[in-house]
């Protein structure tokens, strides 16, 4: 019998190596994009009757080497698909080339639930790289602990 904190990890491990890496974006070059983000700001563990919280990073890089991106919205929706936060109010995040742009949801924060997720609508003046947006969980509970991504999904353009 598989201990509970190996099995969490093999489970972990294949939710990594199957949850987008290898999985490129297309080359062509846009000039603005909503983008639909998985956050999980809990798990389910054990025998799947509670949750662990876990830390949320929400990464925006620029890939574009000369032209910079404009961040017009950041929302945070729960898993119920009700908002949460909106992290741009009346202003906008510019990016210059290459630049990363980060923020957190707290471990302690578990308003997200198991099915948390971002919308980021972002533009350019002229059509760029997309940006690569993703999330970085990690959690621990006593000895266990646990870290994977997620990569953004373009819904509309």
């Amino acid at each position: 019998m598989m201990p509970r904190g190996l099995f969490l990890s093999a489970i972990l491990g294949s939710v990594l190596i199957f949850s987008g890496i290898g999985q490129g974006q297309s080359r062509t070059t846009v000039s603005g994009e909503t983008v639909y983000v998985p956050a999980y700001s809990s798990v389910f563990h054990g025998e799947l009757k509670s949750e662990m919280s876990i830390a949320v990073t929400l990464s925006i890089h620029n890939t574009d080497m000369k032209n910079r991106i404009i961040i017009e919205v950041i929302n945070y929706y729960n898993t119920s698909g009700r908002i949460i936060r909106n992290y741009i109010d009346k202003k906008r995040i510019i990016l210059n080339p290459l630049q990363t742009y980060n923020l957190g949801v707290r471990e302690k924060d578990t308003s997200g639930g198991v099915g948390a997720n971002f919308i980021v609508k972002w533009n350019a003046a002229v059509k760029t790289n997309r940006p690569v947006i993703e999330t970085v969980m990690i959690g621990t509970k006593g000895q266990q602990g646990i870290s994977f991504t997620s990569r953004g999904v373009v819904i509309s353009e």
